[in-house]
């Protein structure tokens, strides 16, 4: 049954009301649908802040991370007000300002095998706004066995894509992408960076897919995906068709149960782990002048160009790091680093699987790094 609305909501949403796809009816559709954005990140903002202003009556967001100042050049829902508050505290607020009349239930958790059932249960369609292949792989999975829309989006650099997996409909993502490729051939956009403005296309486009489907208008992206070049701004579509030998939505299904999917992806290595395997810019400092350190940095040639390392340490770029490892003293301590700490400690997870037991990763990498000693006044 549709939420009515009230007086100043029908002013507000007046634009809407005059489109006859939309009207009176498909306003109280909005208001009465409940959506659930995974990530409250870069895809995430666009899309709770418009779906927000289109009047979605209950918008959940999910992402256990904080609010940094290296965000803010493209995630707009947050502000400089709100760096280390949690991120769906963040856009919590951001809706509430844009549109009272939104129920927003912030989640600041990260989506696990234990919970992604219980909570996707409860909303109608699920917005993927993530950044890594486990996660994609456990919502995809999850939305199949419910029977909810998973409304997919993805950037990286200059390009983007967009679809969507509907389990009564179309193809799913493992129709799309079989298996995940190794870790270290997919860096993130922390690695390997994003245009500030591309998510807000790529998200905004999720938005649009989301209202169509609660209003049941025009032609959604299930079955196709929408391929975004933004240095020529160019779109192009790929038909994605369903794989009748899908272990998940095929004839002879294997799947029927959530599983592993950090060891599916190759990401083995628990948080804990990840944890004692770095070391703070100020350890790293602490540690300068010792003559069993050292310091190696596995940045392209081009970013050693665009920005000096530290004085002390060698370079050894990422693409020829493993056929130069043995290089490495294992006597003594070494320190990885690369600009914001994710090729390195992945490098470092290969050195700890190899033998050598005194590598550490740089936290947060040079970016890190340097930050910090700004703000401690070194002159670094």
């Amino acid at each position: 049954m549709n939420v009515p609305l009230n007086a100043e909501e029908e002013y507000r949403y007046s634009r809407h009301l005059i489109l006859p796809q939309v009207g009176l009816h498909g306003q109280e559709r909005l208001k009465s649908a409940r959506v659930l954005i995974i990530g409250a990140g870069g895809l995430g903002s666009p899309v709770a802040l418009y779906l927000a202003a289109a009047g979605i009556g209950t918008i959940g967001i999910c992402d256990d991370d904080r609010v940094e100042i290296s965000n803010l050049q493209r995630q707009i829902i947050h502000n400089r007000h709100t760096i280390n508050d949690l991120k769906v505290n963040s856009a919590a607020k951001a809706i509430s300002s844009l549109n009272p009349y939104i129920n927003v239930i912030p989640i600041p958790d990260r989506i696990t095998t234990e919970n992604v059932l219980a909570l996707i249960a409860q909303y109608d369609i699920i917005i993927d706004g993530t950044d890594n292949f486990p996660t994609r792989y456990l919502l995809n999975d999850a939305c199949f066995m419910l029977k909810k829309p998973l409304i997919f989006g993805s950037i990286y650099q200059f390009s983007g894509q967009i679809t969507i997996f509907d389990a009564a409909n179309g193809p799913c993502y493992r129709c799309l992408y079989p298996s995940p490729p190794s870790p270290e051939s997919v860096p993130s956009c922390a690695e390997g960076g994003v245009l500030g403005v591309l998510p807000g296309i790529i998200g905004t486009l999720q938005g649009l897919e989301a209202l169509k489907l609660i209003l049941q208008i025009g032609t959604s992206l299930a079955g196709r995906l929408l391929l975004f070049d933004a240095l020529t701004t160019t779109f192009r579509e790929i038909r994605v068709e369903k794989d009748p030998d899908c272990p998940l939505c095929g004839k002879n299904a294997a799947i029927t149960s959530l599983t592993d999917y950090h060891e599916f992806c190759g990401v083995n290595s628990t948080p804990q782990t990840i944890h004692e395997w770095n070391i703070s810019p100020k350890q790293l400092h602490d540690w300068t002048g010792k003559n069993s350190l050292q310091i190696i940095d596995i940045r392209t040639e081009w970013e050693v160009e665009d920005m000096a390392g530290l004085s002390d340490s060698t370079h050894i770029p990422y693409t020829s790091f493993t056929n130069r490892m043995h290089e490495l003293d294992s006597a003594k301590d070494i320190v990885i680093y690369c600009a914001a700490g994710i090729r390195s400690w992945q490098m470092v997870h290969q050195m700890r699987q190899s033998g050598f037991t005194r590598v550490w990763n740089l936290d947060g990498g040079l970016l890190r790094y340097r930050q910090y000693f700004n703000k401690k006044g070194y002159n670094k």
